[in-house]
């Protein structure tokens, strides 16, 4: 009953999203976090059941827009479709990571599912991608570099490489890059930043410092971040050529070099 109870929510909130007014938007955002957020005493807990029905419906939402760009000729309905399936992603993209929060972290972890063993920052982001309908070699690309990580989805003129760079400098570089789902590279870390609308940014990681979990940090929190030295950041949804080949099912070949 709970799973179709959160299918039939999901469901409200992705049509609300694209098509919806804002208010109706915060109603229907504040019914699925009630529904579907599940935690402990001690924080987060793994949720897979929810992250299932997440990406099964996400599928489902990325074929009927597919099929309704392949079927217009309008270049202007095209650039509409390609905005709502971002609002998509961007929407569903945090919900699917937030339901790792809590899976342990380990160097040689391969989860492929949220609460499913240990997993590795590179295999954490690896699996939301794939999870999210992003047609990607999970394991070659969750064993690259993170820049090559980057690279298999942006070209080097749509990556930032900052070395050295004051963290609150750092910061604002990103927030001037506006809202979307980021994949950033450390020193030796692959990790998610979410920047809302509002200028939020959320650092979401599968973590090898305390508390050696996947977590979600705010940009106060986030000191992994803060104390990297070399950073690399590109932004897969405001990209347009990413949002295309996303929402076709093309493949993305990971980057080796």
């Amino acid at each position: 009953m709970r799973k179709i109870l959160i299918r039939a929510t999901l469901i409200l909130l992705l049509v609300g999203t694209c098509f919806a007014g804002w208010v109706y938007r915060a109603r229907i955002v504040a019914l699925v976090e009630t529904a579907i957020v599940s935690s402990t005493a001690s924080g987060p807990a793994p949720d897979p059941e929810t992250y299932s029905v997440l990406s099964e419906s996400l599928e489902e939402h990325r074929r009927r827009l597919s099929a309704d760009y392949l079927r217009t000729t309008s270049n202007t309905e095209r650039t509409k479709i390609l905005g709502q399936a971002r609002k998509l992603l961007e929407m569903s993209l945090p919900r699917l990571m937030r339901c790792w929060l809590g899976t342990p972290w380990d160097f040689n972890g391969i989860a492929h599912e949220p609460g499913d063993g240990k997993v590795a920052c590179g295999y954490f982001v690896s699996s939301v991608l794939q999870d999210a309908g992003f047609r990607v070699e999970w394991a070659p690309l969750a064993q690259q570099a993170s820049q090559n990580i980057l690279g298999t989805f942006l070209s080097p003129d749509d990556m930032k490489i900052r070395v050295g760079v004051d963290y609150e400098r750092f910061l604002s570089e990103v927030l001037s890059c506006g809202n979307g789902i980021y994949i950033v590279g450390l020193d030796s870390h692959v990790a998610f930043l979410v920047v809302t609308d509002g200028g939020e940014i959320h650092f979401i990681h599968s973590s090898g410092a305390s508390p050696y979990c996947v977590v979600d940090e705010s940009r106060e929190d986030a000191q992994v971040l803060r104390r990297s030295n070399y950073r690399v950041t590109g932004n897969l949804t405001a990209n347009s050529e990413v949002i295309r080949n996303w929402l076709l099912g093309a493949r993305f070949k990971t980057r080796t070099l």
